[in-house]
């Protein structure tokens, strides 16, 4: 009876989540529904998997709409039907064209138009018209009403009430960019749009019968259907063609890998490959092996850098396919966490490629294999969205928009449209509100991808399918992590850039993580946490965390890499395994099932797969149910009806075998807090190779390391303080020069130049131009040679000029800017002409106009976003404060008084919903303050962006690591922008400012 169902996967439409949909229709005693969502299909798998348990068969077909104007709904006869459905949409959301009034023909499926705009005489066997109640008098008097055989009740349904009802029109004032009291009634539905009984149903349409037996009979002839079970994935096959065939390579390729990873293997090593090609040949994953292989093949002869990491790093058989770098024997991995007969699931490796290359691997993927999409994910309403899309709608003013979005009020003291804007908001938060592209996830189907889903067409050109992640591997469907990272990018960057700058040397073997493992020039940078621009380890909690586990080799760097992870943090286990780790006496306090468990982490969970030996052998569950229980606090399943199940005969099984009831809950809460949140041993352990190749690079190479950090985006930090950590390496940082500079930055010698992309308002053309005609024609010699030879506007040549890119002429920049006012018309469009005789340039007389090193500082600080001087020479009254960062441990305990400049901040949230700050800064000498900043002074004593601040704290001392808790905290004020203040102030501000700042290099 119910024809044209919606749920809120109609986005901006629909408000009903598809379990609340099926659960009122069991209320309703529904047997039958068909899901015909507009334009999408992104609910439909998981409606029909989720149908059966309310006792209700799925329909699936589309709602075809040019906006909110219904054109005509097709549904599926069978999955072939579907299928055809999917084709059928998808060539439209490619196109990006408007939906016709009349639809292919398409078998398998049945076409309903609506009564009410179907102006043609005559419709195919599989075409009927859609009656809707209030067409009904009009029908009496319609041709119509003699072929009754071809009509069917077309009752659309979109929300469940009167507040569904109100939020629609909201959803669909968002879509319009319109207000609410503005928005088309063209553009909303009908307040009728409900879900009522069958029987209401049949009463409305009670004088016509045969419409209502029309329609019962066409959902009958609607059958659709899928598999669950996960018995047997749904992915490629054969990677050959040949299953049998797939297996030989892989064992082929298996024992082809040895030599290079073992040379001569042991009895273990041979065993755990024949386990472990036993249970991928019998799980189905034979081709998911192979198919990365070929990935990677493809990748290496294209010398792109890879990482692979997951919890595939737990396979033996991913290493010697060198999916993987990272020894699961070497390291004891669990191979159990990545596949075990019990489980269903699909694995999943995660592939990390550096930026620049990430794309053209896609492009491998989607032309070496068929049936390829990428994931979608659903990018849903978020609370401070939602509060700014309503208070638009509602046209509320944007200062109180701004402030109902900081949450900074009293609900009960605001105003009602105020009221209604928080409580739609937070009623539409977590409603899908467009579809994204999923971070790397790539699907490689057996069958077509239109059999499970339409695709669209997003910007970057791969089809996208409409369901996400979740749903895929529901059906059977695993994706392959194509990811790209800086990391790589940085790594391979500063090889070249090594190579370049140091041809006298041999190449660098970056790969020999061996010799990396003992290096003592590492393992001191471990120690001391001088891990500035290393992967992963850079962080101010990552470092203060090393630093208290005096991390100086490659376990304890796995071990650091999961331990850092917010769940460990967050279950108080990262300081438990501190205390264990440095005072081995405190290891007696663990559990002695856990530390039998757990021998080499003290009894302490530290990686994912200590979640499934703890659920294993500690909670009595099977290694499926195990797993299970660690899918499920990932918060994808959390929700499911199975986890809780597991969660429950977790508790049941500790009863059974005598664990005390306080037991059993503190060993849960410590899963609970942490599984989701963890990483697989693997996983930490590919981390860990990856930082050691950055450890050594910023060991023997810190100032080529730190170019290709900051060409690389930098990482943790703004690019400002990565420009420091060079400096402190004994570089000279150079802004862009016209003769040295490219777009990225380049190092000469100890010399560092700025890149010109440094220069944001810079366009890219320009900066092409400038470094091709040099490649051509040598250095510029002057402004005048520069004009001649490149084109370029009075605007860009400004830029360059006031960055001081022309300092070689010794001229002075604003006799430059003058000059280049007078010699560029406003805008040069064509490309410059060499001639055989040069024109001669006019010259002109400039005025005295002296520019000083302060006003340099401040177009830094415009055009770099930093200056390029200390940035404690900037200040309005010169500090006589002689407390550093290296004098603090003599003052443990004691309030101090010291200056720094601000690094980053770190807020996190306590218990009680305050507002809790972490601070880093660097002091005069370059080195770093740590503070911390508890709510009631955090709240006080605010961060005002960037600058200098005097820090007044009483210095504690935690496992070595030093921090302020900071009392009071004000942020220094500079001195005057020079450009701009009057001639008085700006002469006492130069002598102030030349008396403290160096002279800087020019190049």
């Amino acid at each position: 009876m119910f024809v044209n169902v919606h749920s809120y996967y109609s986005l901006r439409y629909g408000t009903i989540k598809p379990k609340d949909l099926l659960e009122l229709a069991e209320e309703l005693d529904i047997p039958c529904l068909a899901l015909t969502d507009i334009n999408t299909t992104s609910a439909c798998l998981d409606f029909v998997r989720l149908a059966p348990q309310h006792h209700i068969r799925p329909v699936l077909g589309v709602d075809f709409r040019n906006r909110a104007q219904q054109q005509f709904v097709i549904l599926a006869q069978n999955n072939e039907g579907f299928m055809q459905i999917n084709n059928y949409l998808s060539s439209f959301l490619y196109a990006g064209e408007k939906i016709p009034g009349r639809a292919k023909q398409l078998p398998h499926t049945f076409v309903i138009y609506p009564f009410a705009v179907f102006t043609e005489t005559s419709l195919s066997e599989n075409e009927f018209l859609g009656v809707r109640a209030e067409d009904l008098n009009r029908l009496k008097f319609s041709p119509w009403r003699d072929h009754l055989e071809k009509l069917v009740i077309l009752h659309t349904v979109s929300f469940q009430n009167k507040k569904g009802f109100n939020t629609h029109r909201l959803l669909r004032a968002i879509d319009n960019n319109t207000l609410l009291s503005k928005l088309p009634i063209s553009e909303q539905g009908q307040e009728t749009n409900l879900l009522c009984s069958e029987n209401a149903l049949k009463e409305a349409f009670k004088e016509f019968p045969k419409l209502i037996e029309n329609t019962q009979q066409l959902l009958k002839r609607c059958r659709i259907s899928f598999d669950f079970s996960k018995e047997t994935p749904n992915n490629q096959h054969a990677y050959t063609g040949n299953e049998a065939l797939d297996y030989k390579l892989l064992k082929k390729l298996t024992y082809a890998g040895l030599p290079y990873r073992y040379g001569t293997p042991t009895d273990a090593i041979l065993d755990r490959i024949q386990k472990e090609l036993g249970i991928i040949k019998e799980k189905g994953f034979v081709s998911y092996f192979l198919i990365n292989w070929k990935i990677l093949k493809y990748a290496r002869t294209k010398g792109y850098f890879y990482v692979g990491r997951g919890s595939g790093a737990n396979s033996v058989i991913a290493y010697l396919l060198r999916i993987t770098d990272v020894d699961p024997i070497e390291l004891d991995l669990y191979f159990e966490r990545f596949i075990n007969l019990y489980r269903k699931n699909p694995p999943d490796f995660d592939i990390d490629f550096s930026w620049k290359d990430r794309d053209d691997i896609t492009e491998f993927i989607f032309r070496r294999f068929r049936n390829t999409a990428l994931l979608t994910v659903y990018n849903t309403f978020k609370y401070k969205a939602s509060i700014r899309e309503l208070g638009k709608v509602f046209g509320l003013p944007k200062a109180e928009i701004d402030v109902l979005s900081k949450g900074d009020y009293n609900y009960n003291t605001l105003d009602k449209l105020s009221q209604l804007v928080v409580r739609y908001s937070k009623y539409i938060q977590g409603f899908p509100n467009y579809l994204g592209i999923h971070a790397g996830g790539i699907l490689i189907s057996e069958k077509p991808i239109h059999y499970y889903t339409a695709t669209f067409m997003p910007p970057k050109g791969f089809p996208t399918t409409q369901f996400d992640m979740v749903v895929a591997e529901d059906i059977g469907l695993y994706k392959f992590d194509i990811l790209s990272q800086r990391g790589l990018g940085k790594i391979k960057d500063a090889v070249e850039v090594v190579r370049y700058n140091h041809p006298e040397l041999p190449p660098i073997d970056i790969h020999d993580i061996k010799r990396f493992k003992q290096d003592e020039r590492i393992k001191d940078l471990l120690r001391n946490a001088k891990a500035i621009g290393c992967f992963y380890v850079e962080s101010p909690a990552m470092r203060m965390l090393l630093r208290k586990l005096q991390v100086d080799d490659y376990l304890g760097l796995v071990a650091a890499s999961s331990v850092i992870r917010p769940g460990v943090a967050k279950s108080g286990m990262m300081r438990e395994y501190i205390l264990r780790y440095r005072f081995p006496e405190r290891r007696k306090d663990a559990h002695p099932v856990l530390a039998d468990i757990m021998p080499e982490t003290y009894g302490v969970m530290v990686y994912q797969e200590d979640v499934i030996k703890v659920a294993h052998y500690f909670g009595g569950l099977t290694l499926g149910e195990a797993d299970m229980l660690r899918r499920g606090m990932s918060g994808k399943f959390r929700s499911r009806d199975e986890f809780l199940k597991v969660k429950q005969l977790f508790f049941d099984n500790c009863h059974s075998s005598g664990k005390s009831e306080a037991l059993t809950k503190e060993v849960w809460r410590q899963i609970e807090s942490f599984a989701g949140y963890a990483f697989a041993k693997g996983h930490s352990a590919s981390y860990a190779v990856e930082s050691y190749q950055s450890l050594f690079l910023k060991a023997y190479f810190p100032l080529e390391y730190m170019v290709a950090t900051l060409n690389n985006g930098g990482g943790f930090y703004r690019p400002e303080l990565y420009v420091h950590e060079a400096r402190m390496h004994g570089a000279t940082i150079l802004a862009p020069c016209i003769n040295h500079s490219r777009a990225e930055t380049v190092i000469e010698g100890t010399n560092i130049f700025l890149g010109f992309a440094f220069l944001h308002a810079l366009e890219s053309k320009v900066m092409k131009r400038i470094v091709n005609e040099r490649n051509k024609n040598g250095y510029y010699l002057s402004l005048d040679d520069f004009i001649d030879r490149v084109p370029i506007s009075v605007e860009q040549v400004n830029i360059l000029i006031k960055i001081d890119a022309f300092r070689f002429t010794k001229r002075n920049k604003r006799e430059l800017l003058w000059e280049a006012h007078m010699k560029i018309h406003k805008v040069t469009f064509e490309e410059h002409i060499l001639t055989l005789f040069k024109a001669e340039k006019m010259t002109y007389t400039t005025p005295n106009l002296p520019s000083t090193r302060m006003e340099d500082a401040f177009d830094q600080m415009e055009l770099l976003h930093f200056p390029l001087c200390d940035p404690f020479k900037l200040l309005l009254a010169p500090s006589r404060s002689a407390m550093r960062a290296k004098h603090l441990p003599d003052f443990v305990g004691k309030i101090v008084e010291i200056e720094g400049y601000l690094v980053t901040t770190k807020v996190t949230v306590t218990s009680n919903s305050k507002r809790m700050y972490f601070g880093n800064f660097i002091d005069r000498d370059g080195d770093f303050i740590d503070t911390v900043h508890f709510p009631p002074v955090a709240e006080r004593y605010k961060f005002r962006g960037k600058g200098i601040y005097k820090i007044t704290g009483k210095v504690m001392e935690e496992f070595d690591c030093i921090s302020i808790e900071v009392i009071k905290m004000v942020r220094y004020p500079i001195i005057q922008d020079p450009r701009y203040s009057d001639t008085a102030l700006q002469a006492n501000s130069v002598k102030n400012f030349n008396r403290r700042v160096r002279p800087t290099n020019n190049a």
